[in-house]
């Protein structure tokens, strides 16, 4: 028997647990920053110095503004406190422009914004059952969730040191997920919609937002059976998610109405940069291979330049295009969508339905970036508190999806605080959920520890071992691949787990299948001998 927890947020806990996230944030201001501190320091003086009509048609820079426009004014608002900071930051011209003063505002504004994080955080933990009996607060699921998703990992790195503003955008996302937990679905949908229009990597959950709201909000009554009773249908209801989605893309489009089509121009994943540090992606093993079967054969190679690459087409593999892996994509979470739709389901269900659209999308996704599987570990860190099998799952996908974002920390300095940050979060996630969910059984089977545990032996090969090798210089991109391909084999796990018929031996049987048959790809196309080639013998024939 349980209870709703309703006062999560007021709990003594609470403050000095963000209060202490707050100030660790603030001790990585002067470490190290990606290139995406240029970006957003060139969005502030585009929208500071530049009237609203030319906002999307800047280029001075090759970081220009391509995010939707909410999160241009967004941009906006910031750069009239940044002028305080250093006026000189907000000049266009200025490229490539670092001060203490730019360095400190921009630092200071993410820890600032993530107050939207943490307030989506505390509505969260009061959606989290609590057993009637009093436990040890320690132990209580609120807790443990609160520490699960202030501490994040992935987000302290991505955001803290990497340098971008996901706390502020996931703030949004826990809102909206809140919402629809306390079954407000009109709050629940109109967080989300301005979630769409601040950042579009979002649309990856609208196929679960859709299908959950059209068939638990628009159709009021089930049949006994529990499939939809379509008499059941309110207009009034599909109405009233259509004027809050039409009016928050009107006020966000609106001003640049005339120009709409360069807006979604430059939102389009077909264009701009894309990181050459790929996340343990399906295709990225074999992008990584094509790319050095280029260089050996001395065949025409794409366009790059450092830190960029842009859309290019493979001379010796087929290549993959944006048609194929929205294909990819559909298929992978179609049963899902239809399990959601097929019968009467809760808030939790269509939690689990958004952890699988994340998921696809992020192994069959065209141009995702590696830390977009944060899109599925918060969500899934909501289900991991609850429920045993979840918690599970959490623990193979925030360890390999946590550990895949280490090759966006390629500096000497920051190797050992993204170790400690990880070992701490990592020890942290199993020992508190092993002791929330106590009781017969083990939270992960035999061949998952022995997995999570060759992580240990992956990180000393990439990190200490090949960059001290010879093979440092003759295979550069043999650590990003080892990563990749390794990492992405725990991600594989961790999508098929979450799928609505969980059987461990039919998931077996299903990953071994797949196994064999990217066996017989990489053998067609003589890759499984590049393979080989470059264990033994550390070279091409």
């Amino acid at each position: 028997t349980v209870t709703v927890m309703a006062a999560a947020g007021s709990c003594s806990w609470f403050p000095p647990l963000a209060l202490g996230v707050s100030l660790l944030k603030c001790l990585f201001i002067n470490a190290y920053h990606s290139t995406d501190f240029e970006v957003h320091r060139n969005w502030l003086a585009i929208t500071h110095s530049l009237p609203v009509s030319r906002w999307y048609h800047e280029n001075s820079s090759v970081w220009t503004l391509d995010y939707p426009p909410l999160f241009a004014w967004f941009q906006w608002s910031l750069s009239h406190v940044a002028q305080h900071f250093d006026s000189n930051m907000l000049r266009v011209e200025n490229l490539d422009y670092v001060s203490p003063g730019a360095v400190l505002f921009q630092r200071l504004s993410v820890v600032f914004t993530d107050g939207v994080f943490i307030y989506g955080a505390t509505e969260c933990c009061r959606c989290v059952q609590e057993p009637k009996e009093q436990r040890d607060v320690l132990s209580r699921p609120s807790f443990v969730l609160a520490v699960l998703l202030l501490w994040n990992f992935g987000l302290l790195v991505v955001d803290h040191l990497h340098f971008q503003y996901n706390g502020f955008l996931f703030g949004f996302l826990l809102l909206s997920l809140a919402k629809h937990l306390q079954h407000r679905h009109l709050q629940g949908a109109l967080l989300f919609s301005i979630l769409l229009n601040l950042k579009h990597i979002y649309l990856y959950m609208a196929p679960a937002y859709g299908v959950y709201l059209l068939r638990s909000y628009c159709f009021t009554q089930d049949h006994r059976d529990g499939s939809v009773r379509w008499s059941s249908f309110s207009p009034l209801r599909l109405l009233a998610l259509g004027a809050i989605v039409t009016s928050v893309c009107a006020l966000s489009f609106g001003p640049f109405v005339a120009m709409v089509r360069t807006v979604l121009s430059r939102l389009s994943p077909l264009r701009g940069p894309l990181s050459r540090l790929l996340g343990p992606k399906l295709l990225v093993p074999v992008q990584r291979v094509h790319l050095k079967l280029l260089e050996e054969a001395e065949l025409p190679r794409a366009s790059m330049t450092g830190g960029l690459v842009q859309e290019f087409h493979h001379s010796v593999l087929p290549s993959v295009t944006p048609s194929v892996t929205l294909v990819c994509t559909l298929l992978s979470i179609l049963p899902a969508l239809l399990s959601l739709w097929g019968g009467p389901r809760g808030p939790r269900a269509f939690l689990r339905v958004l952890l699988i659209c994340s998921l696809g999308s992020f192994l069959f996704g065209w141009h995702v970036h590696e830390k977009a599987v944060l899109l599925a570990i918060l969500p899934l860190s909501i289900l991991a508190v609850q429920n045993r099998e979840d918690a599970g799952t959490f623990l193979v996908l925030t360890t390999t999806g946590h550990y895949s974002l280490f090759p966006l920390l390629f500096t000497p300095a920051e190797f050992p605080i993204k170790v400690l940050l990880m070992l701490m979060f990592t020890i942290y996630s199993f020992t508190a959920l092993r002791k929330l969910h106590s009781g017969p059984g083990r939270l992960l089977r035999p061949l998952e520890y022995a997995y999570l545990l060759g992580l240990n032996a992956v990180a000393i090969t990439c990190e200490v071992a090949l960059p001290l090798s010879p093979w440092q210089q003759t295979l550069p991109f043999l650590p990003l691949l080892v990563t990749s391909v390794y990492c992405s084999v725990g991600v594989c796990h961790s999508f098929l787990l979450t799928q609505p018929s969980n059987d461990f031996t039919n998931i077996v049987t299903c990953e071994l299948n797949t196994l064999m048959n990217v066996f017989i790809i990489f053998e067609e196309y003589g890759t499984l001998q590049l393979i080989i080639e470059i264990c033994l013998f550390g070279r091409f024939s």
